[in-house]
């Protein structure tokens, strides 16, 4: 019998499905962690003071995440 994922690994799998859209722009996205139901990822390369990367956090990954584990409240970029 297969165990259910937890929460954590349901996050980074998010991450790795969104991840090769976002190094496609020369940025890449890592996981930090996880506080209660707040992901923390650190945002690199182009990402790093593009003025996009926050619409991108909230618009795409935060809004991604929440689809797949319901239970996410926010992705903060730390």
């Amino acid at each position: 019998m297969a165990e259910e994922q937890s929460k954590e690994e349901r996050v980074k799998a998010v991450i790795e499905e969104i991840r090769p859209y976002i190094q496609a722009d020369g940025g890449d996205l890592e996981f930090v962690s996880l506080v209660g139901n707040v992901v923390n990822v650190r945002l690199r390369g182009a990402c790093c003071g593009c003025p996009g990367a926050r619409m991108t956090l909230k618009m795409g990954v935060e809004q991604r995440m929440k689809e797949v584990v319901p239970e996410i409240e926010a992705v903060e970029a730390v």
